[in-house]
């Protein structure tokens, strides 16, 4: 199959006109009529984009350029000079060592996620009103809600008060109708006709004496950026925008004097479930959870026993669930998931709302990004945000990574506890150095002592099943995986995943389906599922060849999330780039619902839509391709496509990224840029 899709890629179409070259080896074949030079397509991008990067510069006082960062222009190998304005033509030269550092792992990327975007600040106490106010409809009898703060502000009240104020909640709490329903003006209709209650601020505020935010809201009001337009989605979905008056759409749930509006009838609570409760992330940073299970199995594994070597009938009375020792607690419990389509657990891009966006197309199976075992015992937020599900997704797993017994174990009984999964996975495939040197990802596998210890704790503590995710092996001519699939049977697990790639590898050269072929005999009867090259339902017809359970899907995902319908359907969809925006549209709405629809919020999806569009550049549509399908390891050459639209989506420069995410979300604030993680996908 891998010589197969080289021959193919060679022999790949060739021609082009006057000015562009004949496709190479590697480089998708497109039809010659759309073939331009990479001199025309920017230039055919400025001459039809003067507008809207004059109201970029508009809405950018500091006069900042928007083209590629410091740090990407010294790694540039040709055209630095084309897009930079001539006042600053001085500033590549004047740090050129400093920013020779960034080079390996993207070490300059602070001015992605600054602290703060907000020149003044307003109080959580002013932001989040009284919610108790409003009444949420629950059939005959009304139930009171909890004035809580917005997740962010919950998480900076935390960090930056040790004493909790015990008089935050509202007085009428518990009580049927709370006190200040009584001093309400009647409901009112809000800017789009909806009857809606009125929110109260506040009595007091949250920090008392030691406070650092404004408490002046009409300071606030002039100096807060114009809105970004005349809807908001938190308050049309929820019924309610928890950001008050920082809301960037503000003006769709601010009554006559500002305050936050409800619409009593359609309050309901996100759909998002396993959320970190504050008093346990309090009681995991003070380190008082005891893992009495995750204990019992290190014991036994201390002492040579291994968990799970005891048969159930030797254990009478008790169930797998119930933990017996030395019984694994999922023994019995299989992953059901055999000819379902898995999405993969992808870091960064494989955020909440991408993967709802993934459900929508036909995705069977979701995995939530890698989280590190060690900052989930920790309470660290950010971490467990990782583990947060939605509702749509019905067959939904965690992704673990961890490189000791002890962290892995516990951490599981943690998550068994505490949140609502199908699965646990085990990351035994991330090439990345900071992961490898440590012990964790592909080290595992050469580390089998350890590697059988995770697995075998783990599986005593878990109630669900317990999955793996493993490559071919550490060096390209060296695969392990063939002789790691029986004992991974042996040691109860449920089903492994394999990316038909080495380490050495990384994403180079073509998946080696072959390979993968050859463990599916090793791994039986455990469920194998292949990874690698996925990008057309040829390549997912010819993968189930193999005789693998199913198959998982990564990269192609990023660069088409349609694929999951093209590969139920068996068809070939030329997608419009209207179709394509507007998926992107529903992306930065389930963004705002996830991240929130503040400034800082706006920023964060703005953030994770420009890594996604460094993956959807490399999309080729289907009508402009000589020959079907594209192929994940050939890259798109410059050409112009069927619009002005479908030509800016095929632009692998960081500023037309950007001008698409202000054609979503407004102007970018000032001294904004962007330097993708994935640098090697953002050249010019």
């Amino acid at each position: 199959m891998a010589e197969g899709a080289e021959e193919a890629s060679v022999q790949s179409g060739g021609g082009g006109d006057s000015g562009a070259a004949a496709p190479e080896r590697g480089v998708a074949p497109i039809k010659p009529q759309f073939i331009t030079t990479k001199k025309q397509f920017h230039d055919f991008l400025e001459a039809k984009g003067q507008t809207p990067s004059r109201e970029s510069e508009a809405g950018n006082p500091g006069g900042n350029d928007l083209s590629e960062p410091e740090a990407k222009r010294t790694r540039l190998e040709d055209g630095h000079n084309e897009d930079r304005p001539s006042g600053e033509a001085a500033e590549p030269q004047e740090q050129p060592q400093v920013q020779k550092k960034a080079r390996g792992r993207n070490k300059g990327r602070p001015h992605v996620k600054p602290s703060h975007y907000d020149k003044n600040r307003l109080c959580p106490s002013l932001v989040q009103v009284s919610v108790a106010v409003a009444v949420k409809s629950v059939g005959p009898q009304s139930e009171p809600l909890c004035p809580l703060l917005s997740p962010r502000d919950e998480e900076r009240r935390l960090s930056e008060v040790t004493d909790v104020p015990q008089d935050t909640e509202p007085e009428g709490r518990g009580s049927e109708v709370p006190p200040q329903v009584a001093g309400l003006p009647r409901p009112f209709l809000s800017p789009h006709g909806v009857p809606a209650f009125l929110q109260e601020s506040a009595a007091k505020c949250f920090f008392g004496d030691r406070c650092r935010f404004l408490h002046d809201v009409g300071c606030y009001l002039e100096t807060k950026p114009a809105d970004l337009g005349p809807r908001c989605v938190l308050y049309e979905t929820f019924g309610k925008c928890p950001y008050g008056v920082t809301c960037r759409f503000a003006g769709a749930h601010l009554g006559p004097e500002g305050q936050n509006l409800v619409q009593e009838l359609l309050v309901q609570v996100p759909p998002v479930r396993n959320s970190l409760d504050k008093a346990l992330q309090l009681q995991l940073r003070k380190r008082k959870i005891h893992f009495e299970r995750a204990e019992r199995a290190l014991h036994q594994l201390s002492k040579g026993q291994l968990p799970g070597s005891t048969p159930a009938a030797a254990v009478p009375g008790l169930m797998a669930s119930e933990g017996a020792p030395g019984q694994d607690s999922c023994t019995d419990q299989q992953l059901d998931i055999n000819g379902k389509l898995y999405l993969a657990p992808l870091t960064t891009c494989g955020n909440l709302p991408f993967r709802r966006i993934c459900k929508r197309f036909g995705a069977d199976v979701t995995c939530g990004e890698m989280a590190v075992c060690t900052n989930l015992l920790q309470g660290q937020t950010s971490e467990w945000a990782l583990l947060k599900r939605h509702q749509c997704e019905d067959i939904f797993g965690v992704q673990l990574e961890g490189a000791f017994p002890d962290t892995m174990t516990k951490c599981a009984e943690l998550l068994n506890r505490t949140i609502e999964v199908d699965f646990v996975d085990i990351n035994v495939g991330c090439p990345i150095d900071i992961v490898y040197k440590k012990g964790g990802g592909c080290a595992l596998m050469n580390r089998s002592t350890k590697f059988q210890q995770i697995v075998r704790g783990m599986n005593q503590v878990l109630d669900v099943p317990l999955t793996v995710k493993i490559r071919t092996g550490v060096q390209e001519h060296v695969n392990l995986a063939h002789r790691l699939l029986p004992e991974l049977r042996a040691w109860g697990t449920a089903l492994v995943t394999l990316h038909g790639r080495s380490r050495e590898q990384r994403y180079t050269k073509l998946a080696d389906w072959r390979y993968i072929q050859q463990c599916v005999t090793a791994a039986s009867p455990m469920p194998l599922f292949g990874n690698g090259d996925i990008l057309s339902y040829e390549d997912a017809n010819r993968a189930l060849q193999t005789g693998v359970a199913g198959v998982m899907i990564a990269r192609g995902a990023l660069l088409k999330p349609w694929l999951f319908t093209e590969i139920k359907e068996q068809r070939h969809w030329d997608i419009s780039s209207a179709e394509r925006l507007d998926i992107l549209r529903d992306f930065t709405h389930y963004g705002l619902e996830h991240w929130g629809s503040d400034t800082q919020g706006v920023e964060k999806t703005r953030r994770f839509l420009l890594e996604w569009l460094s993956f959807l550049c490399r999309y080729v549509p289907v009508g402009l391709l000589e020959r079907l399908p594209q192929r994940i390891n050939e890259r798109p050459p410059c050409y112009l496509g069927r619009d002005y639209l479908e030509t800016l989506m095929a632009s692998q420069k960081a500023t037309d990224w950007i001008r698409i995410s202000e054609m979503l979300l407004g102007p970018v604030p000032p001294n904004f840029v962007f330097l993708p993680k994935h640098k090697a996908n953002a050249y010019k």
